[in-house]
């Protein structure tokens, strides 16, 4: 057995509302996630699913408990090295496609985002080739880089902000609820973009979802 790329150790999320009163979200979840696998985390509204994604990729600061992540501890305060190791390593897709779309920018600047941020292409060619290449990649055409998300049916905007969470090439992918927002007949091509993404680009998923069915078909294990 390999080492396992993510794992949770004693996770806690509180968050604190006035001197009285903590909601207690994530109170001690421990699970492991080895390469390659879809781990499908399942649970009603309001159990905690989304905030563990959230506090796994680091957009909530975890209240106790340990984090590692490819051999490397991402629970605590982090150095530079690994900030970038995990934000390049780990991405998210979202459960709202327009909510987590900046309708201001152009699909080429969505997905580019993270190409920018962390200096991956040397030239605005390399940048616009990989932007082809995704778009490509999730079913849609080169020239829908031009136009703007609300130009975009709901499964179109999937596409793009799924298309955004790859374009780094990460190794691990939070999906949160990716296709609760969408309609029945939208899901299940989503779902199987996912998976074949899955081997062409050798990720590992969190798949986060309170659908059964869904968590059935996706999952190679289930917490």
């Amino acid at each position: 057995m390999s080492e396992p790329l993510l794992k949770v150790e004693g996770l806690k999320q509180y968050f604190r509302i006035n001197s009285h009163f903590t909601v207690r979200a994530v109170d001690g979840v421990n699970f492991t996630i080895n390469p390659g696998e879809t781990y499908g985390l399942v649970g009603e509204s309001g159990s905690g699913k989304s905030t563990i994604g959230r506090s796994v990729i680091r957009l909530y600061e975890p209240t106790k408990g340990k984090i590692t992540f490819d051999g490397r501890d991402i629970s605590g305060k982090m150095n530079r090295e690994t900030e970038k190791h995990l934000r390049t390593g780990m991405q998210m897709i979202f459960q709202d496609p327009m909510a987590c779309l900046n309708p201001r920018k152009k699909v080429s600047d969505i997905i580019a985002q993270g190409l920018d941020i962390h200096h991956i292409c040397a030239t605005q060619k390399e940048r616009n080739d990989r932007i082809s290449e995704i778009l490509e990649q999730v079913g849609l055409a080169p020239e829908h880089a031009t136009r703007y998300p609300h130009q975009f049916s709901g499964g179109q905007r999937q596409r793009i902000g799924i298309a955004r969470s790859l374009a780094v090439h990460p190794k691990f992918v939070v999906c949160d609820e990716a296709v609760s927002a969408l309609d029945v007949s939208i899901q299940s091509q989503i779902i199987n973009l996912l998976l074949d993404l899955k081997e062409q680009n050798n990720l590992t998923y969190l798949f986060i979802s309170h659908d059964l069915s869904v968590i059935k078909y996706i999952s190679d294990r289930i917490g």
